[in-house]
C-alpha cells in the first residue's frame, strides 16, 4: 500500500478494519479480562476506534475512552513540555546547570549536567535508587526517589556523550519546576499545561485521590488468575513528573492536538523536543528500535524511505501504553492497555504496516 496522504486516502473498508481487528483480537479475546483502548485518528477523522476488556476486575466496569489509564513514562513529555515552556519565558534555559536548582547536590559534575541533558536521557546520572527498603520503592516520592543525588560520586559516562534511559533524572523536573517558579508543580502542570490542552480529567496518582473512571492495571499470579499490579505492588508507582499521570485517551487526543496546534508550547519549543538529540544503541536496555533517537520526552524514530515517527512507551505495574503519531500525516495511534503480556511494539508496527508505513 502507498503512503497515505489523508484522511480520503485512508477510507477504512472493511477488510483494512478487519485486518486491524485481528491484530487486537489476538490478544484481548476475553471480555471479563483486563483490556485496552485503541485509537487511530487523522485531523479530525476517527479511523479505527475499539475498547477491550474490563478497567476493574472488581466492579467488572467496561474500558472505554474515557477510562482514565496510568500512562506511566508517557508522562515525561508533559514534563519536558513544562521546562520547554518556562526556557520560552526566560525563567530558565535549557543550558542551566544541575547545581542552580540543587545546591544541595555536592559533586562537581553537577555543575556540567545540564536540564538539556536530563531531558535527553543523556545526563551520564546513574539509577542508583536504594532498592533494600520495600517502603520506599513502593511509596516513594519525586523528592525522596532522587535523594541519592545529594551524596553521587560518580556518572556512567560524560553528560552528553551517551544515551541511558532513567527515570530519577525526569523526576528531578519536579523540584525544577517548583524551585524556578515558586508554584507547586501540580499547580503548574494543571495551569499551564492540562487546562491549556483541554484536560479535562488527567490527574496525577495520589494514594488518596479519587481519579474518575480510573482503571487498574493487572498481571497474572503464579496460578494463572488475575492480580491488580499498580500502586502498592510495584516500585516507584507514585513519582509524578516521570510517570504518575492519568489519562483517558479522549483527554490525550487533546492533548496531541494541543501539541500539533501549538496550544502549550512554540513551534520552536516543538522542533527541539522532536528533535532524535542521540541515538539509541541496540544494547540499550529500554527503547532501542531501529533509527530511532530521543528528543525532549519523545523518541522519534527516522526510517529511511519514512516518515518520521514520535512516540513513547509507557510500563508500570500491569499498564503498557503506546502514545505515537505521524506528524506529516496528521495521523495519532493510541493503544492503552492494562495488561502487561503482549508485545506492544510488534502489535503497533504491524498496525503501522496495514496503514501503509514500515516502522
Amino acid at each position: 500500500m502507498a503512503f497515505l496522504a489523508n484522511a480520503r486516502d485512508y477510507e477504512m473498508n472493511e477488510l483494512m478494519t478487519q485486518r486491524i481487528d485481528q491484530v487486537f483480537d489476538a490478544v484481548y479475546n476475553n471480555p471479563g479480562e483486563p483490556g485496552a483502548a485503541v485509537l487511530i485518528m487523522q485531523g479530525n477523522d476517527t479511523l479505527y476506534s475499539r475498547c477491550y476488556g474490563v478497567a476493574d476486575m472488581e466492579t467488572k466496569s467496561p474500558i472505554t475512552f474515557e477510562t482514565n489509564f496510568c500512562i506511566a513514562s508517557v508522562s515525561k513529555q508533559f514534563s519536558a513540555v513544562a521546562l520547554l515552556q518556562l526556557a520560552e519565558r526566560g525563567v530558565l534555559s535549557l543550558d542551566d546547570p544541575l547545581s542552580k536548582f540543587f545546591p544541595e547536590f555536592k559533586a562537581p559534575f553537577f555543575k556540567d549536567i545540564t536540564l538539556h541533558h536530563i531531558m535527553s536521557h543523556t545526563s551520564g546520572i546513574p539509577d542508583a535508587r536504594d532498592r533494600h527498603d520495600r517502603d520506599f520503592v513502593i511509596y516513594s516520592t519525586d523528592v525522596a526517589s532522587v535523594g541519592y543525588m545529594k551524596t553521587l560520586d560518580h556518572l556512567n559516562f560524560q553528560p552528553g556523550t551517551q544515551y541511558e534511559y532513567i527515570n530519577p533524572t525526569f523526576q528531578l523536573i519536579y523540584q525544577i519546576v517548583e524551585r524556578a517558579t515558586g508554584i507547586p508543580f501540580e499547580t503548574y502542570m494543571q495551569e499551564n499545561v492540562f487546562s491549556k490542552a483541554g484536560m479535562m480529567t488527567c490527574r496525577y496518582f495520589e494514594p488518596d485521590r479519587n481519579i474518575a473512571c480510573m482503571a487498574h492495571g493487572y498481571e497474572r499470579n503464579d496460578k494463572g488468575d488475575w492480580q491488580e499490579y499498580d500502586y502498592g505492588e510495584e516500585n516507584f508507582f507514585a513519582t509524578k513528573a516521570d510517570g504518575a499521570l492519568y489519562c483517558s485517551i479522549n483527554d490525550f487526543v487533546n492533548w496531541e492536538r494541543a501539541l500539533r496546534d501549538n496550544k502549550v508550547w512554540t513551534a520552536a519549543s516543538k522542533r527541539l523536543a522532536y528533535n532524535p538529540w542521540i541515538q539509541i544503541p541496540v544494547d540499550a536496555e529500554y527503547g532501542y528500535q531501529p533509527h530511532t533517537g530521543y528528543g525532549y520526552g519523545f523518541f522519534v524514530q527516522d526510517v529511511p524511505c519514512q516518515p518520521t515517527h514520535v512516540y513513547h512507551l509507557g510500563d508500570n505495574g500491569g499498564f503498557t501504553i503506546y502514545a505515537g503519531k505521524i506528524p506529516e500525516r496528521d495521523l495519532i495511534f493510541l493503544f492503552f492497555s492494562t495488561r502487561p503480556d503482549i508485545d506492544r511494539l510488534a502489535m503497533v508496527n504491524k498496525v503501522y504496516h496495514i496503514l501503509g508505513f514500515d516502522f
